[in-house]
């Protein structure tokens, strides 16, 4: 289902827009602009405040706030015939977003969607809030009070705008919590420090961190898999494997469908937001993989494929891409495609009913609402003790059953989907797609269909991302629907879609998807970077704002300076070249501060560091990759959880893309595998067991 708008009013100017978002607000009586120099001008010109409002179409507060405010009459005149309105849909402008909400926080202290921002003609914030009601309620100010309250400011108060305004972008521009620049790498004790303290924040008891409402942390989850494997400490696998465990049996994760919500609204995990949001399960699917390839336990990758079928399922579009999200509502009810009666799922199981409400908490009375949330209460093992059947047939009677009870969802009212493909989240979709394929090759024979399945998938997005948004080679718009891409590319944009690029050339051993990498990766170094170290978040060319963002955090995707760092060190291993790596390490001294004082915030640059003080071992594999004998090789290379190493194979050596892989040979003719640390290789070797020793410790 996709989004539509119309209620039989003559459609204001979103009406020209792509972004689902903004389309849901094309016929509202509200006068809207989207974001532009036609908006700024007129607020010149008429000399009005400019009323913001940023919002995103899986959002179910925008939508509350629309119905109520955006849609009542009185209110759009007075936002009309007072204000220059703007709409703005986060995940096209996310400088916008990250820009003002930062106003907000400075202004309230907290932050959220809607987000509704005050500012003078030039951009500059002087007031916001989040959602207001239409009433005052739970010591909330009516929104059309806060309309009166500020037009009467800026008419009889304009210095005290104008002061609150330079304070504002003052507070803004001073709130990093970058700290002082540390120059080169921190001391690896800064890592250690970390997974302690993520570990002393963790939920000992549900898995995860920190109190209702609880997100899904997997760049935090990632870099403990990393700092496991570099130091053999059990504890962050620990801390690691309770959260995905906790996560992969909650009400989180849907339970039928495979794909994960946003977030928790309990400690518990049981209670979900119920959005799905692109970004969400492309990094926890990624995760997922790595668990399984570190650890080999077979649930991992139940979730991780379960994940990236409801992917391909649910949000691939048909040029290839994957969709933003699926909607939190159906039909304005929140959750109602995801939840059942006790009576629905005795109807449709039959005599299956007891093990599967057993197996999933239902019960008559429900978990939420008065209608159950399913949620995996019960193990295979026990109730295989409860029933009396082997845990093999509890496995296959409840597989059976919810084959059946997604069947029956199917032809329930869905959530609406957000079509536009984003060029960030299509990275962070295609390397974990790339990252199973992987995996599965080498690890799981018995899904070799699948993982293919996977590789065609990450290269169907790759090509249709490159085809709708690379305006030139390392230049690339954000947002793509409706055959028009919108929105310029920011740091995030580049950084993670290198990742997924670079992930898939390691997949597939296609050398179009190294250049590609390269080309972003050049134009991050030209275009975003600071030269003190570490990144701007949009380029030196694009719309000047009131400050130049720069976001070092990690939020719900990943820091784009963290995810550049990434990317940089795995190319300098793969190429050999110097600038890279500076920038990398240049790039993670700049964060030393966030990530000794924040490490819940610095996941993805922890990771980053973890990787350039391990060091990376680079394997390069010449031979046919159709021959067999390659494929062998490739899979040893491939085989387990491997955060620091890189692999270059596939084409003709001589002529190879990949520095690394360029001018290797095949000795005596046959398939050979080169292991090798800053370009200084071992000994090559033919035999997957000589490579698998060679490999040791890597």
């Amino acid at each position: 289902m996709a989004y539509s708008a119309g209620s039989g009013r003559r459609p204001n100017r979103l009406a020209g827009e792509t972004s689902p978002y903004l389309l849901q607000h094309a016929h509202n009586p509200v006068d809207w602009y989207p974001w532009g120099a036609e908006a700024l001008e007129r607020a010149a010109a008429l000399d009005r405040p400019i009323m913001l409002s940023i919002g995103y179409a899986a959002c179910h507060w925008c939508h509350v706030m629309e119905r109520e405010s955006f849609e009542d009459l009185e209110t759009a005149r007075v936002l009309n015939e007072g204000f220059v309105p703007i709409k703005v849909d986060r995940e096209e402008r996310p400088d916008l977003d990250q820009l003002y909400m930062g106003a907000v926080q400075a202004l309230t202290g907290q932050g959220g969607w809607p987000l509704t921002v005050f500012l003078t003609p030039d951009g500059s914030p002087f007031y916001g809030g989040t959602y207001f009601p239409p009433v005052p309620r739970h010591g909330m100010p009516a929104f059309p009070q806060v309309l009166e309250g500020v037009l009467r400011v800026w008419a009889g108060e304009r210095s005290r705008v104008t002061d609150t305004a330079a304070a504002v972008v003052a507070a803004i521009a001073e709130s990093s919590p970058m700290g002082v620049a540390q120059a080169g790498l921190p001391g690896p004790a800064l890592l250690a420090d970390a997974a302690a303290d993520v570990a002393a924040a963790f939920d000992g008891v549900n898995g995860g961190w920190g109190r209702a409402p609880k997100f899904p942390q997997p760049m935090t989850v990632e870099f403990l898999l990393r700092h496991h494997v570099a130091t053999g400490d059990p504890r962050p696998l620990a801390v690691a494997r309770r959260t995905l465990d906790a996560m992969a049996a909650g009400g989180l994760r849907d339970q039928l469908g495979g794909g994960f919500h946003r977030y928790a609204t309990d400690a518990a995990w049981l209670v979900p937001h119920f959005e799905q949001m692109l970004y969400d399960n492309a990094q926890l699917a990624r995760v997922y993989v790595h668990a399984w390839a570190l650890t080999g336990d077979g649930a991992y990758l139940t979730v991780a494929t379960g994940v990236l079928d409801a992917l391909l399922r649910d949000l691939r579009t048909p040029g290839g891409g994957f969709a933003a999200s699926l909607d939190a509502d159906t039909d304005g009810v929140e959750g109602r495609t995801y939840t059942w009666p006790a009576g629905e799922i005795r109807e449709l199981l039959g005599e299956e009913a007891p093990l599967f409400e057993a197996a999933y908490g239902v019960t008559e009375q429900g978990n939420w609402e008065g209608v159950t949330i399913l949620s995996r209460v019960t193990d295979d093992g026990a109730l295989a003790g409860r029933f009396g059947w082997p845990e093999r047939e509890v496995v296959t009677r409840l597989a059976g059953s919810r084959a059946r009870l997604l069947e029956a969802r199917a032809v329930r009212p869905q959530p609406a989907r957000d079509d536009k493909v984003l060029a960030a989240w299509n990275g962070l979709a295609i390397a974990a797609l790339a990252d199973a394929s992987r995996a599965i090759d080498a690890g799981a024979p018995q899904l070799a269909e699948r993982a293919t399945a996977y590789r065609s998938a990450a290269s169907a997005a790759a090509a249709d991302v490159l085809g709708g948004l690379r305006l030139a080679p390392g230049r690339l718009r954000r947002s793509w629907k409706d055959g028009r891409g919108t929105a310029d590319g920011v740091l995030e944009d580049y950084a993670n879609l290198a990742e997924g690029l670079l992930a898939l050339s390691e997949a597939t051993g296609d050398d179009r998807w190294y250049r590609e990498t390269a080309a972003l990766a050049d134009a991050m170094l030209e275009r975003f970077g600071d030269p003190v170290g570490g990144f701007f978040d949009t380029a030196v060319d694009a719309e000047a704002l009131v400050i130049r963002p720069r976001d070092a955090q990690d939020n719900a995707v990943p820091s784009g300076g963290a995810m550049a760092a990434t990317v940089l060190l795995k190319l300098a291993a793969l190429s050999g070249e110097p600038s890279y790596q500076a920038a990398a390490d240049r790039a993670i001294g700049s964060v030393s501060v966030l990530m000794a004082r924040h490490p819940m915030a610095a996941g993805q640059w922890l990771g980053a560091f973890e990787m350039a003080h391990h060091g990376l071992a680079e394997v390069a594999i010449a031979g046919d990759p159709d021959d067999e004998a390659t494929l062998r090789l490739v899979r040893t290379a491939n085989r387990g959880y491997h955060p620091f190493r890189v692999l270059a194979f596939g084409g003709t050596p001589a002529t190879s893309a990949v520095p690394l892989l360029r001018d290797r040979f095949m000795l005596n003719g046959r398939p050979t595998a080169f292991v090798c640390r800053s370009f200084a290789c071992r000994q090559p070797v033919h035999e997957p067991e000589a490579l698998d020793a060679l490999l040791a410790g890597t």
